[in-house]
């Protein structure tokens, strides 16, 4: 189908931008790689009249070093992520879940910040965001506020952004030298939304957990931080019972929806499954 019609703006800056969004209020929408918005705007399930396109502005893109943290521009695309030897060194898990990321096609184009601010339960980024402890820089007529990842979500495509702000920069505290990582996902095909997804990063320490963090993707109607599985495992070696023990702690904040995914059950059931799974993968590749 073809969009409705729309007034496109093309800002140079992150000022003007924020000045676009704020003064044509709700019925304007950013872009950025447009995986989300234009096929929704092709089924005329969503019609903005007006359209930011964030593409020409500078201050949006990159990825740099700040002290202990990374500092991802939200117009970094995921093919750029994959391409950076920084990502690499530093979050190389945010390389294992970029490559898990649709297609090609869509990674030369989709960004990293249209992934975490769009609020879809069923993107990865942010899951592992809320995992890795990030911030994130929000920019409004008002000025700039630092929102924590896990503070974000408040339900399905309903975020902490205010009318008229824009996500700019996404903050990544760098996890000690040494640390374990693993994304798992269950997905019907190649490039589809996870069934159900478990990122975990965690350290060991004389052969036993010394820190976990556990985030769940597309296992609720926001990304969930499994607290208390996580608690479950410190101080253990990962043994089999412990293991189970994380699963049931995860598998009881879970709240998938029923879809062609599986019902509920199902989803929880194989939830705790990419639990373990990511628990072992990352404590065997911890140093």
């Amino acid at each position: 189908m073809i969009p409705g019609p729309f007034s496109y703006h093309r800002p140079a800056t992150v000022a003007d931008a924020v000045k676009l969004l704020s003064s044509l209020g709700e019925e304007a929408r950013p872009l950025a790689g447009g995986h989300s918005l234009v096929p929704m705007m092709k089924l005329r399930l969503a019609t903005p009249e007006h359209l930011v396109d964030l593409h020409g502005v500078a201050a949006l893109k990159g990825i740099s070093r700040s002290g202990n943290a990374i500092v991802i521009g939200a117009m970094a695309t995921q093919h750029e992520l994959l391409a950076s030897d920084e990502i690499g060194q530093s979050l190389p898990i945010l390389h294992e879940i970029a490559l898990l990321i649709a297609d090609p096609q869509v990674r030369y184009r989709g960004t990293i910040g249209g992934n975490v601010a769009n609020g879809d339960p069923g993107n990865d980024m942010p899951a592992l965001m809320m995992t890795l402890g990030a911030s994130y820089r929000l920019e409004g007529a008002s000025g700039a506020r630092d929102v924590a990842a896990t503070e974000f979500y408040q339900g399905a495509y309903f975020t902490a952004l205010e009318p008229g702000e824009l996500l700019t920069s996404i903050s990544v505290p760098v996890p000690p030298a040494g640390h374990g990582y693993a994304y798992e996902k269950l997905k019907r095909k190649v490039g589809d939304y996870a069934t159900a997804a478990a990122a975990v990063v965690l350290t060991m320490a004389d052969g036993k957990v010394a820190t976990c963090a556990i985030g769940l993707t597309n296992l609720s109607e926001t990304p969930l931080l499994a607290t208390d599985a996580a608690k479950a495992v410190i101080g253990t070696s990962l043994d089999p019972a412990t293991l189970k023990k994380a699963a049931e702690a995860a598998v009881a904040i879970m709240s998938p929806a029923a879809d062609a995914r599986g019902p509920v059950e199902y989803r929880k059931h194989v939830g705790g499954i990419m639990v373990m799974r990511a628990l072992s993968r990352a404590a065997a590749c911890a140093k």
